[in-house]
């Protein structure tokens, strides 16, 4: 009992899943769980379908017209891709993050109240808008300002707001797509030191390029290459520390120490 108690708790359990644009396959077989409150990074070349592995899991690729998927995607037992699911209630349970910061033109308040007003959120607006500023590591840089409008925030400051953005909804997971590439060195530690906080109440699976930012704050790291049809296939999946010190496939090691070719 007690090893079943230690066991870690998948939240998300990606089976055999494939991804078209038309007839182009983006993405081919990919097998992996997903576990709660850690951190996740997908790593790999451009082009290898890593972003568009991270929009399948909140259902971002069904804005395409001509997407298609196979395979199952399980979130707390329930598959999101069937038909009885409302794609609408999967992003309410898993936010994302762009890579770019995009706030509304409106005030940082109407900014991270969005989601709760289009949800129907019938609670304290200031208590739910103070606990997201805060959980996004914003609030004491903003709580005398929060009439001045997101545009007025530095690209750094306006990425953590729209982490409060998707936190103000209560989300279980937290989609980030190179969430630092735009960012100045200040701005990225500020938002690595966030994601290292936030998994204790968040599972976290963030996009990066970035091979030192995948070890300073993932738990796991999924590694994805295009094969010769040019398919993102999962090459390598394991602990982080494990994979950066011992990959126990090539083309890993090759990508990882920048031999990659």
């Amino acid at each position: 009992m007690n090893n079943e108690q230690n066991q870690p708790k998948d939240i998300l359990k990606v089976k055999n899943l494939s991804f078209y644009y038309g007839t182009f396959q983006a993405l081919k077989d990919i097998s992996l769980d997903i576990e709660a409150n850690k951190v996740t990074a997908l790593i790999g070349p451009s082009g290898c379908g890593k972003s568009t592995l991270l929009r399948c899991f909140n259902r971002m690729n069904d804005l395409f017209s001509n997407a298609k998927v196979e395979g199952q995607i399980i979130f707390d037992d329930l598959d999101i891709y069937s038909q009885s699911i409302d794609p609408v209630l999967i992003r309410s349970k898993i936010g994302m993050v762009f890579q770019k910061p995009n706030p509304f033109p409106k005030s940082i308040y109407d900014n991270v109240a969005f989601g709760l007003r289009i949800n129907g959120f019938a609670g304290n607006y200031d208590e739910e808008i103070e606990r997201a500023l805060v959980q996004s590591a914003l609030w004491d840089e903003v709580k005398d300002r929060l009439k001045d409008n997101a545009f007025s925030l530095s690209g750094g400051q306006q990425q953590r707001l729209c982490i409060a953005r998707a936190l103000a909804i209560r989300p279980d997971v937290i989609l980030l797509d190179e969430p630092t590439s735009a960012l100045d060195p200040i701005a990225t530690v500020k938002i690595e030191d966030l994601v290292n906080v936030l998994k204790k109440d968040y599972t976290i699976i963030i996009v990066t390029h970035n091979m030192q930012q995948a070890a300073r704050v993932s738990d796991k790291t999924a590694f994805l290459l295009s094969g010769e049809d040019r398919c993102g296939v999962l090459i390598e999946y394991d602990y982080t520390q494990t994979m950066f010190s011992n990959p126990k496939i090539k083309e890993t090691e090759d990508y990882i120490t920048g031999r990659f070719s």
